[in-house]
Formats: structure tokens, C-alpha cells, sequence
């Protein structure tokens, strides 16, 4: 059995947003069903809607950064009740079985986890729809419970550039006496700054043009280098015991790699390709270095991310729209027009055009 909800789609990479009248399921046993309030704008929406990876699967209601109330629980559900704030991000399924989900790493699942949209549910094979819509019905084991405090609006881009950026903190040990650096000013570097600063890093913002010091530093950066000038470069050699790198186009890393500390790690988190130019080894051999690669993160961790927030204050800094405003935010995102993430208040879903 079904229910009819309102959403906004795309129907194709080109068309524009709009919208869209579907059915959700009705809820299982361990589901919950989440008005939502709030969704975050991430730049895979855009990729997704444009058939940049070329798997896009039409009509599709992105939004994977979910933020609402349990409006419904199912027969089993014990951990929340009606009226909580929760929140969903990136996956609402995973075979829960294999050795990455026993491990608490859902996000590797070795059968696949289940997306949150453009994705198809493993148990009925419906499509999967995400957050760009009035309500969501998903499995306790993948919703997340929001602290006490934390801004609603401002903790929807948590469950994505929050955890991409702080489950490899944390994979990586980071704490007093480390030294990170972070590539890129955007919504998930805005985020590392803050997370690397809450955890007792020292943190540096590698930027490319110079002008974004003040805010550099309000968001948690103790330095600033400009990766274009030589000078400041070589300065910062041998530095860093940890790198993440935000950049989501192609770009040359090699220039980063020695600014690692011996047995430092450079981590992708932007960008999904190969590397051009060519990824030079001999750095990385002389200095026992790594360039590794990382993804959100699992349920379990996703959880600690948001308490940890919640206990330190952090939020995103968004600025909020209408989701009839959705195409334009897209062109202001592929612009860098955005301070750091837009979020979607949801309640204008059912205001005029």
C-alpha cells in the first residue's frame, strides 16, 4: 500500500525542476515517517539531475541533506516518537550483513547501500525518493536523532557535508597537536574548518586567491596559504599531518602532496575521477605518504557527528530558499555564489509558484 505525496522532480538532465505527485509506501513495521522541514542543497543533487555520472534514473526528487519531525512510527519502532527532530542523509538501507555494515560502515556496504533518491529500494524495488518532498518514510536503523539546540535549518547539510568531512577526522585520528589543512572554501571545506577547529587542530585553508582570510578565520582557520604562490608553498612543507581535500572538479593535487608530514595522508573528498595530471608516487614512496579517499559515513558515526555538534555549537551557514528557487540555486552553486550551503525550507512547497 501506498500514499500520495507532493515533491519537486527533474525529468530529464536538461528540463527544470518541478512539481511532482508520487506515491511513498506505507510504513513497515521499523519505519518512521518524517515531515520534512528542511533539505539541504548538495552539489551531487546537481550532478544526479544532470546525468553527470550517467546513471540518473527519471523522474528523480533529489535531496539527501533531510531534516524534519516523526510525524508516524511503525509496530517495532522504540527509539523515537511522534513529534522528535530527526534526520536522514545519504542512505536509508544497507544489506546490514556484510562485513563493512558490521563494522558500523554502511556507506561501503558490500551489496550496495541504498541511496537515499535515484536509487531502488531493496525490498520492493520501488524507486527511491529524497528530500526535495513533503514526507519520507525510512527504516529506523537509518534515521538520526537531532540534539537539543542544534538549529534545524542549519543541521540539515550536517547529514552530508558534516559527516563527509568529519568521518575522516576522525578515521584519522585527528586531535590536540594535529596539523590539517583543508582544500577548498565550500560547503563541505566550510565544515571541515569548523569540525578540525572543535577537535583541538590546528587548521589551515589552502586557497587559491587571496580575499578569503576574515572569513577563513571566523570559520575556525588559524592560517591561510595561497596554494598559487610558491613562496607560501615551500613555507609549508613537510607540514601536515592531514589533508582533505574538498575540491569537487578536476585539479592538480600534486602540488599538496609535499606539504604532507612524513606518513601524512592527503583525502579525497570532492572529487570522484581520475586524477589530472597524473598523481606523482616518488613524494609518496620517500615519505611513507597517502592519497586515500573517503565517503560520508555510517550510521553510527553519523550519530556521534551530529552529538558532537550539538555539544559544540556547530551548524552550517546557510542561506535558506524556496524550493520553487531551486534552478537558480543550482546556477549560483556551480558559480561558488553561496555562503556556504543553500537549504530548502520546505513549507513553500505549498505556496504558489
Amino acid at each position: 500500500m501506498t500514499f500520495p505525496v507532493r515533491g519537486y522532480a527533474a525529468h530529464s538532465p536538461t528540463g527544470r525542476l518541478g512539481l511532482f505527485d508520487f506515491d511513498r509506501r506505507d510504513p513497515r513495521p521499523d519505519d518512521v515517517v518524517i515531515d520534512i522541514l528542511f533539505c539541504g542543497v548538495c552539489h551531487s543533487d546537481i550532478h544526479n539531475v544532470r546525468n553527470d555520472w550517467g546513471n540518473a534514473v527519471y523522474p528523480m526528487v533529489p535531496g539527501h541533506e533531510i531534516v524534519g519531525r516523526v510525524r508516524a512510527v511503525g509496530a517495532e519502532v522504540t527509539r523515537f516518537k511522534v513529534g522528535d527532530a530527526v534526520g536522514v542523509g545519504c542512505l536509508v538501507d544497507s544489506c546490514r550483513h556484510c562485513a563493512a555494515c558490521g563494522k558500523g560502515w554502511e556507506q561501503y556496504c558490500e551489496n550496495g547501500m541504498t541511496l537515499t533518491y535515484n536509487d531502488v529500494d531493496r525490498h520492493d524495488g520501488l524507486p527511491t525518493h529524497g528530500g526535495y518532498s513533503e514526507r519520507i518514510v525510512v527504516s529506523d536503523a537509518f534515521v538520526l536523532k537531532l540534539p537539543d539546540g542544534l538549529d534545524l535549518a542549519g543541521a540539515a547539510p550536517l547529514l552530508c557535508a558534516g559527516i563527509t568531512t568529519y568521518s575522516p577526522l576522525r578515521h584519522w585520528k585527528v586531535g590536540p597537536g594535529s596539523k590539517v589543512a583543508v582544500v577548498g572554501l565550500g560547503g563541505l571545506g566550510h565544515m571541515a574548518l569548523k569540525l578540525a577547529h572543535a577537535m583541538g587542530a590546528e587548521v589551515t585553508l589552502f586557497s587559491r586567491s587571496p580575499g578569503k582570510e576574515a572569513d577563513a578565520r571566523r570559520l575556525g582557520a588559524d592560517h591561510i596559504v595561497i596554494s598559487t604562490d610558491e613562496a607560501q608553498m615551500a613555507a609549508v612543507a613537510h607540514r601536515f599531518d592531514l589533508i582533505l581535500d574538498t575540491v569537487p572538479t578536476v585539479h592538480d593535487v600534486n602540488p599538496y602532496v609535499p606539504t604532507l608530514a612524513n606518513g601524512g595522508t592527503l583525502v579525497l573528498l570532492g572529487y570522484l575521477g581520475p586524477l589530472e595530471p597524473a598523481l606523482n608516487s616518488a613524494p609518496l614512496v620517500l615519505g611513507r605518504q597517502a592519497v586515500a579517499g573517503s565517503l560520508i559515513g555510517g550510521i553510527a558515526e553519523t550519530q556521534e557527528m551530529l552529538d558532537f555538534c550539538g555539544e559544540h555549537g556547530i551548524a552550517s551557514d546557510i542561506e535558506t530558499i524556496r524550493i520553487q528557487d531551486i534552478d537558480a540555486a543550482y546556477e549560483r552553486m556551480l558559480r561558488s555564489d553561496v555562503k556556504y550551503r543553500f537549504v530548502i525550507d520546505m513549507a513553500s512547497l505549498s505556496q504558489p509558484g
